[in-house]
């Protein structure tokens, strides 16, 4: 694993966006296609919004799936994620050779395995992720299940995650966070050939200090990504401002 420390999210997010960019451009011409997960929230914000302005990319011939939906949502509430895709990447770019989002309004044990169906055949060339709060890795909160060959689970969201969402302003209440989610599992995002980690704020610093610094551990899920052979961090001075003076990094 590769961290990168920059002064800002936006420093943050323009070099992650930009290296997600030439992973995509990569993929297309290795492979004529590319398969690419996004995630969603504010540690995204930027990532996003700089792999949008990136030239030269045949989005026509990119496949999008995505990590984790909220169960039980409707897609016109702020807080879905299937609407933050659609306003802050789907609607922003050419048309996608496909979409595929989680529908949280479906059964869920049909909508997991309608999912895994789709994505078990298909390498992915690119997972763009974040660190929660907690450290979960998509919705996968701690302890994480590491060992599950699924692609998508049904997972019930600790009450960390909760408040997160909560503080991060997408709900009016902790009652209104929903408490069970579908979301992509450790292991089908660690399938991934290249993984790029946003991660910016104070509020994740104790989260990144213990995945980055501990062992690989279920409580501390987002650890898992230093098994990855190909996984590129980046944080703002903030996030990392708990990692230890000797931790290898760039500084940016």
């Amino acid at each position: 694993m590769n961290v990168h420390i920059h002064d800002s999210p936006i420093s943050l997010g323009h070099a992650a966006g930009s290296l997600a960019a030439d992973a995509i451009r990569e993929a297309l011409l290795r492979n004529g296609a590319a398969n690419i997960i996004l995630a969603t929230g504010t540690s995204q914000f930027h990532t996003l919004e700089r792999l949008i302005a990136e030239p030269g990319i045949d989005w026509s011939r990119v496949t999008l799936f995505h990590l984790d939906e909220y169960i039980g949502l409707p897609d016109t509430h702020g807080a879905s994620f299937r609407r933050y895709l659609r306003q802050r990447f789907i609607e922003r770019v050419p048309p996608l050779a496909a979409t595929h989002l989680i529908d949280g309004e479906n059964d869920p044990e049909t909508e997991c395995r309608r999912l895994g169906d789709l994505i078990r055949p298909v390498t992915i060339d690119l997972a763009l992720v974040g660190i929660g709060e907690n450290g979960h890795l998509a919705f996968n909160d701690p302890p994480a299940d590491f060992e599950t060959h699924e692609p998508f689970l049904v997972v019930d969201l600790d009450l960390a995650c909760r408040k997160q969402q909560l503080g991060e302003g997408w709900f009016p209440t902790l009652d209104d966070v929903p408490r069970q989610a579908i979301s992509m599992s450790i292991r089908q995002i660690l399938a991934s050939k290249r993984i790029i980690c946003s991660v910016p704020d104070l509020r994740k610093a104790a989260a990144v200090c213990n995945c980055l610094t501990g062992a690989v551990d279920p409580r501390h899920p987002a650890s898992i990504l230093q098994t990855h052979p190909d996984c590129e961090m980046y944080l703002d001075t903030a996030a990392a401002s708990l990692l230890p003076d000797s931790f290898p990094h760039h500084k940016e």
